[in-house]
């Protein structure tokens, strides 16, 4: 028991490798201590925050206890001890602040959708785990365009089979192109003059002849 006792109470010298600017430190302590007063010890010698400690002993985080008891630790007399200081969390505001872009960034449904699509984008969010921005894509296009699409791809193998692959996607690109053209309402002018009554052109368009006549006039 004696030579039991004598080996608890042996003092060792070991090495405390802080991560940062402050410098490292030589401690003599117990050869047996607990984390939780080799915490404070620590905290106290180098003034750091206590409760922003993390102690890493041979490449294991110490913990102060598990599963409500105290954790002793034996050291070695030239153990090393690495010391990391967690930084501070964020301030709370800052913290909804980040919050709300976050939800800013997630794609809902409007409250007036049927509920099949509801029952859909439930399946592709919570099962599938579709990404936000997929399902924003998929959501925003009609029912009609995703036929469209639908018969796009029926139909490619059967293009490619006739040798007809580059005209469907030729045709394709012109089709893309001519729907999305929109249509003018009356009294509204275009800006390429070819498409105005009268060859009209747009207020302050810049030609060759208004060079000519700025050239001439002498304003150039």
């Amino acid at each position: 028991m004696g030579e039991m006792d004598e080996n608890d109470e042996k003092m060792v010298r070991i090495n405390v490798n802080i991560i940062g600017p402050s410098p490292s430190q030589r401690l003599t302590l117990p050869s047996s201590i607990k984390v939780h007063d080799l915490r404070k010890l620590i905290a106290g010698n180098g003034r750091l925050p206590i409760d922003n400690l993390k102690l890493i002993l041979r490449g294991n985080v110490l913990h102060d206890s598990k599963n409500g008891d105290d954790i002793s630790i034996q050291f070695k007399d030239g153990d090393s001890l690495i010391v990391a200081v967690k930084p501070k969390p964020p301030v709370k505001h800052v913290q909804d602040g980040l919050d709300e872009d976050d939800d800013d960034l997630k794609f809902r449904l409007p409250q007036s959708t049927s509920e099949w699509k509801k029952r859909l984008f439930s399946f592709l969010h919570n099962k599938l785990k579709i990404p936000d921005m997929l399902l924003m894509a998929i959501f925003s296009l009609r029912i009609r365009v995703w036929v469209v699409i639908i018969m796009w791809f029926i139909l490619a193998p059967v293009a490619h089979r006739w040798d007809l692959g580059p005209l469907y996607i030729l045709g394709t690109g012109f089709a893309i192109i001519f729907i999305n053209l929109g249509k003018r309402q009356n009294g509204d002018m275009s800006a390429y003059s070819i498409f105005n009554e009268d060859f009209r052109e747009l207020p302050g368009t810049l030609n060759a002849d208004r060079l000519d006549r700025d050239i001439r006039a002498g304003q150039i």
